[in-house]
């Protein structure tokens, strides 16, 4: 089931994800054809939906620079709906009947982990956006743009507990709910044993199924804890639907973190206020300062409002996306080859700027460094908040 194949015609080479002007006509030859799946429907579509439109802008604006080795792009992208063990068919598919040249990964943990899979089968290089579970990328030829580095459970931890340290009052108590989406109970149990480490007193810990819809329940047990600090390990709306349940019995955290939130539905709730989450790019200084980024913040405002999404802004998710394809063409670029083998070569050896920051592969499992930082809802937008050096002009910790 083909959602979006993408034929444009291409100008003129790229080199290692740099951005060039002056496109001329591409040289004659069958388009390179790069085949994908995203969770079109099902309970992930209103985050794989951001990641279909910027890779529609990444092949539109790869091919008005001429392509990919002189040869226009293609995009196949199929509708996994959600659903790992069909994402697994469609990669099969796409190797084997579409005979796509090169792939990119899917939307969310156990979707990459099925294409991994298929990839380490036929030896394709995979490139992927959204992974959570470093340990389990085993494949030597799978680069990750999710920059959480190869123990995020520890790193990332940390991160939020030392923006914790810098509060006036500090928060003393954790309550722990989360949903078992394997990467967000995974890095859940992370940071309920950093919290421990870290002087925490936990007064909660829940769990719910994947795809739960009754928040009800977990609403009053979170608020029977009263806990300093709330950790949502959630995933889409699940956090929206959460603080809707708490606001139906009187309840407000004082403090509550989200791990992978829907950024726009939690931004337009009055409910998502003061909301902390991990992010890689906001749209402000510094992140806005590179003129790739900030070229690419304006197109997907643009073509965001156009499509009716409901956030138009460009944040973590459309950031790693953004910055899969950015690696993809580095390598290629890079190896001057569309041979996955030498695709792979090069980017185990060399560092690739985008619009996160620069990134190496050269780690455990190929990830390098944490990247991630801390943002907040402020004012109805996400702000950077930790680490300093990251933050939005005069942006620092709120508490209710």
């Amino acid at each position: 089931m083909t959602i979006s194949r993408r034929r444009i015609l291409s100008a003129t080479g790229a080199a290692a994800g740099a951005l060039l002007a002056g496109p001329v006509l591409a040289q004659p030859g069958a388009p390179v054809r790069i085949g994908s799946t995203l969770a079109l429907t099902g309970p992930l579509s209103a985050t794989a939906l951001t990641h279909k439109l910027v890779g529609e802008i990444y092949v539109e604006q790869l091919n008005k620079r001429g392509g990919l080795l002189g040869r226009k792009v293609e995009w196949i992208v199929k509708d996994d709906q959600s659903k790992p063990e069909l994402a697994r068919t469609l990669y099969e598919q796409l190797i084997t009947s579409d005979k796509v040249d090169l792939l990119m990964g899917p939307y969310a943990t156990g979707a990459i982990l099925s294409a991994m899979g298929v990839a380490q089968r036929y030896n394709k290089v995979l490139v992927h956006h959204t992974f959570g579970i470093p340990s389990l990328a085993k494949y030597d030829m799978q680069f990750p743009a999710w920059s959480l580095g190869p123990d995020p459970q520890n790193t990332v931890s940390n991160s939020l507990f030392d923006l914790m340290a810098t509060a006036k009052q500090p928060p003393k108590t954790i309550a722990i709910v989360t949903s078992k989406f394997p990467s967000i109970h995974f890095m859940s149990l992370g940071g309920r044993e950093v919290a421990k480490k870290r002087g925490y007193k936990e007064v909660l810990f829940l769990e719910w199924d994947f795809g739960n819809r009754d928040f009800g329940p977990i609403a009053a047990r979170v608020k029977d804890a009263k806990p300093d600090l709330l950790w949502i390990g959630d995933i889409g709306l699940e956090g929206n639907m959460l603080l809707e349940a708490m606001k139906k019995i009187d309840y407000v955290p004082p403090l509550h973190f989200h791990l992978y939130p829907a950024p726009g539905p939690m931004t337009k709730s009055p409910e998502g206020a003061n909301a902390l989450a991990v992010t890689i790019f906001e749209e402000h200084t510094p992140f806005t300062n590179s003129g790739v980024a900030a070229d690419f913040v304006s197109t997907f405002n643009q073509r965001a409002a156009a499509a009716g999404l409901p956030d138009t802004h460009v944040e973590v998710q459309a950031a790693a996306s953004y910055s899969a394809w950015q690696i993809l063409e580095a390598g290629v670029v890079g190896a001057k080859s569309l041979d996955d083998k030498q695709i792979a070569a090069f980017l185990r050896k060399n560092k690739v700027d985008t619009i996160q920051g620069r990134l190496r592969f050269d780690g455990p499992g190929n990830y390098g460094d944490d990247l991630m930082k801390i943002k907040q809802v402020q004012g109805g937008a996400w702000k950077v908040i930790w680490p300093e050096s990251w933050a939005a002009p005069g942006a620092r910790l709120q508490v209710r």
